[in-house]
């Protein structure tokens, strides 16, 4: 399985991952996903706790979403990556298109996310749910869609596209929070992450062009 290998070093490996890729074997996808690739390409040399299943992922990005992932090789990088995402000190942007022209040209939206009690599949913003913020503002506006840059403060599951659907923009061919064009998919790409390095704290910040 070809990985797009961006960044490498002994603690910490960065990879491009492309749309359509599953992060970890689930049901249904036992093959073809990135810790595969993963596991051939570093071996044993993966962080242990995310489990047999999740070996050094630290964070993940949906199959349908594209663009930048970090992965710890140990156990020391593994908790020192976790504990930037809990003090917001990891910072990821991303870039998307969706419906409509959004009123201001930039903004936070700052609501809780949780499990959608209606469909258990989704998520949503709901009372008692889990701190979410993503930041926005606009690239560039057409007639009926805005290309929008995002980032993330925290890292809640489909948190742009339930944060994008909330306040009425939904991302274009999000099959799960807006509307779907058949055969299409939604383009969402983290295409820059910021970070201290775990071992010795520098920032780094790694990007890729983006591909809309």
């Amino acid at each position: 399985i070809p990985l797009d290998i961006v960044y490498e070093d002994a603690d910490i490996v960065v990879v491009n991952k492309p749309q359509g890729m599953v992060v970890h074997p689930a049901a249904g996808n036992h093959s073809g996903t990135l810790v595969n690739a993963l596991l051939h390409h570093c071996g044993e040399s993966l962080s242990g706790i995310g489990g047999v299943i999740r070996p050094g992922i630290v964070h993940r990005i949906d199959k349908d979403t594209s663009g930048l992932l970090i992965v710890a090789k140990n156990d020391f990088a593994h908790l020192h990556l976790a504990q930037q995402i809990k003090e917001h000190s990891f910072t990821r942007a991303y870039e998307t298109v969706v419906y409509g022209n959004i009123k201001e040209d930039s903004g936070t939206i700052n609501q809780p996310i949780g499990r959608n009690p209606k469909d258990r599949k989704k998520m949503a913003v709901i009372s008692g749910g889990r701190e979410a913020i993503t930041h926005f503002s606009t690239v560039c506006e057409y007639k009926s869609f805005t290309h929008a840059k995002m980032e993330l403060e925290t890292g809640r599951t489909h948190q742009i596209r339930v944060h994008m659907s909330y306040i009425g923009h939904p991302l274009v061919n999000d099959f799960l929070y807006g509307n779907r064009v058949e055969g299409k998919s939604y383009y969402l790409q983290c295409n820059s992450i910021t970070f201290p390095h775990p071992r010795n704290n520098e920032l780094i910040t790694i990007s890729i062009k983006q591909t809309i």
